[in-house]
């Protein structure tokens, strides 16, 4: 009779073998990225620029300072010489921590015109392959869209598939700020969509700030589409390990320090972004009120309790999803650990009705995104669980400005 092998290291390699078996067949039938052209790195550069730059007869202060001493620095400035650093040093003044966001915002509106006009001529440039033309095409158009009057970003670098982040509402006067951290294949071209509009940052960002406007009218609000880290390409290897969600969680939490006011942020962490966002739990800072993830592969973690983090943590995932088909473990770096729907985890666990898949958790009409706005504004008592215990609203009280009419 043959005796088969039932050791737990035999088990855990199984596991394995399962882990990535899923996501090479997810990879095949999902997201393909789109790749950027590679060359020179505009961000670098003007970095650069800034540190040998001067204003008013001063040296200009290091970029990497804290953002409370440049946030000094710009102070001290006038109108004038404020607006003068922003078009001579665009790219550095508007991804850096610490400026004014509205000076931001004016920076990277003068890198996005610049950036069009160099994919411009890319367009017409016959050293390129007509692929290559193409490309150059589809970005210079993606720079038109995001130059259209109103529109305010916060990031900007075209290096590559490109990172960026865009802001909706009034972020300095805001009582409550929301963040949406996306997933896999996010990038310059991706950010925004016709197709599947709700799936992608953009649509995402301005879904959840309608839905909180709607549920709060009189409340000072502001959303950021966040896609200022550089996303796994597809669901292969990147996307089954930390380290995208490492670099990530840096540059969020690098955010996050460097917001202005004092108001309450939420993190609403999708897919993949919500392995950033475990990965950034532990450095939070102690504005961050609220994590809620959709659609998770894992949070790096085995338990909430594990992220050690004073904000709440929330999960919910559509019944549709296919991501509960990816095992939840980890093993030496792969995998992303426990399944924060799990009771085990802790979470509070939020329903998802309408949601309709994975891409479909910021659809407005669905109880996810309605879950969301009132996790934004602060009405705790107003969420939907996702059983009929009501468990995930216990301890909780509303916040005292949740903007109600």
């Amino acid at each position: 009779m043959t005796s088969f092998d039932t050791s737990p290291q035999l088990n855990v390699w199984r596991a394995l073998l399962a882990l990535a078996v899923v996501f090479v067949m997810l990879a095949t039938s999902g997201w393909t990225a789109l790749q950027g052209h590679r060359g020179a790195t505009p961000l670098q550069a003007s970095r650069s620029a800034w540190e040998h730059g001067s204003v008013a007869g001063q040296r200009l202060p290091d970029p990497d300072t804290t953002p409370s001493r440049l946030a000094r620095f710009f102070a001290s400035l006038d109108v004038h010489e404020r607006t003068r650093l922003a078009h001579r040093y665009p790219l550095a003044v508007g991804n850096m921590n610490g400026a004014p966001a509205t000076l931001r915002y004016e920076a990277n509106r003068v890198a996005i015109d610049q950036q069009r006009k160099v994919e411009k001529k890319r367009m017409h440039d016959n050293r390129l392959s007509s692929l290559g033309q193409q490309q150059a095409g589809r970005r210079m158009h993606r720079y038109e869209a995001m130059l259209q009057k109103g529109r305010d970003f916060l990031a900007f670098d075209p290096m590559g598939s490109g990172r960026v982040a865009e802001v909706f509402g009034n972020l300095d006067r805001a009582e409550r700020i929301s963040i949406v951290v996306p997933g896999v294949d996010t990038d310059l071209l991706t950010f925004q969509r016709t197709n599947k509009k709700y799936s992608a940052p953009v649509g995402m960002a301005q879904a959840l700030y309608g839905a909180e406007q709607a549920a709060a009218p009189l409340a000072r609000t502001a959303v950021i589409a966040w896609a200022d880290y550089t996303t796994p390409s597809g669901l292969g290897m990147d996307a089954a390990t930390g380290s995208r969600a490492e670099e990530g969680a840096i540059r969020l939490n690098a955010l996050l320090r460097a917001l202005p006011g004092r108001a309450p942020v939420a993190l609403y962490c999708h897919s993949y972004g919500s392995v950033l966002c475990g990965l950034a739990a532990r450095a939070l800072p102690s504005r961050v009120s609220d994590i809620t993830v959709a659609g998770s592969p894992g949070m790096r973690a085995q338990k909430a309790s594990s992220l050690h983090t004073t904000a709440r943590v929330w999960a919910m995932r559509d019944s549709g999803d296919w991501i509960q088909d990816v095992p939840y473990l980890e093993f030496g770096g792969l995998g992303h650990g426990a399944d924060p729907m799990s009771k085990a985890f802790g979470a509070r666990v939020l329903s998802a009705r309408g949601a309709n898949g994975h891409g479909g958790y910021f659809e407005p009409g669905t109880e996810s995104l309605r879950n969301f706005a009132e996790i934004g504004i602060g009405a705790y008592e107003a969420v939907r669980c996702a059983h009929e215990d009501d468990a995930c609203r216990q301890g909780l009280s509303d916040a005292p400005a949740a903007g109600r009419a």
